[in-house]
């Protein structure tokens, strides 16, 4: 991706956001750009229009946090966005290597995280990086984001939310999470403009669906922490999960995520459903691997007989 391309444009979707009263400026009506005019950033960030103007163009090469950071106010970026900035500021000034590793594409859980994600039975636990895909689950976790795995999605929750229909019954706030999943994607592309897979996946969902392409040219990022959502699964209907992002310090640019139903809740007792149903179908595994062990695979009798 062009830097200096994203720049712009980043910058000028965050100016025109603003509004003269929102930055406690005097609007003086007549207005041709929405939001503020880049002489009002200017005064507010306490540069000159001229050396906003070149900042705004994509030229941020040389700039000193100082000044991102009065840019960052000027414009009220929320910590997610002002990271953004950062992130491509790094690009600019010949930061080559990105803040997170990048995740090899045969990357393998280690035991002990896998035996993490076993350990926790009250709610899905799960894996993913930066681009949005599914590394590992907990099988509660397998069993939530079955469509996701099987799909045309192929792990991905970025290509399930726009390339397969089943995830707007999955999400009953799709917009929101189409959303999401978009500013995710922007994010990650901006700590890591070097990703060949992500320019690929960013590729594919451009060219197939429209709902992407409108999100994509919004340049919104966000942090994924933690907070509050609704799905729909097929089996067991509605859920309200309060879910945690954790980074993973170990695997810079993993996430590990956890979904939590309120204690009592219809949403736990229908997490327990799902569950019930897991072991269920692990006991029919288990019995049909027994019986089929006591079958001589040759003529189908048992031995014996």
């Amino acid at each position: 991706m062009d830097n200096r391309n994203e720049v712009r444009e980043f910058l000028m979707s965050r100016r025109a956001r603003v509004t003269p009263e929102q930055a406690g400026l005097a609007d003086s009506g007549n207005r041709r750009v929405s939001g503020l005019r880049r002489n009002e950033v200017a005064m507010l960030a306490d540069v000159s229009v001229e050396y906003y103007a070149k900042i705004e163009r994509g030229h941020l090469a040389g700039v000193s946090d100082g000044v991102l950071d009065a840019v960052a106010r000027a414009l009220q970026l929320d910590d997610a966005e002002r990271e953004h900035l950062f992130d491509l500021a790094r690009i600019a000034h010949g930061g080559a290597e990105p803040v997170r590793r990048r995740t090899p594409r045969s990357w393998t859980p280690r035991p002990g995280l896998l035996r993490a994600l076993e350990v926790i039975t009250d709610g899905p636990a799960f894996v993913r990086n930066g681009r949005m895909d599914v590394l590992a689950t907990n099988p509660l976790g397998a069993a939530f984001y079955d469509h996701v795995l099987d799909g045309p999605g192929q792990g991905n929750l970025a290509r399930f939310n726009f390339l397969d229909e089943r995830s707007r019954d999955f999400y009953p706030d799709w917009e929101t999470a189409a959303d999401v999943s978009v500013a995710i994607l922007r994010t990650e592309a901006g700590r890591d403009p070097r990703d060949r897979q992500l320019h690929d996946l960013i590729g594919e969902l451009s060219t197939r669906s429209e709902e992407f392409r409108t999100r994509w040219g919004a340049h919104n990022v966000r942090r994924h922490g933690s907070g509050t959502k609704r799905f729909h699964h097929h089996l067991v209907g509605d859920l309200t999960l309060d879910y945690e992002g954790l980074e993973l310090t170990a695997e810079p640019g993993l996430s590990f995520l956890i979904y939590t139903a309120t204690p009592g809740s219809e949403s736990q007792q229908r997490l327990d459903l799902l569950a019930s149903w897991i072991t269920e179908a692990q006991g029919n595994d288990a019995r049909i691997r027994e019986a089929g062990a006591g079958i001589d695979g040759r003529t189908g009798d048992r031995p014996g007989r």
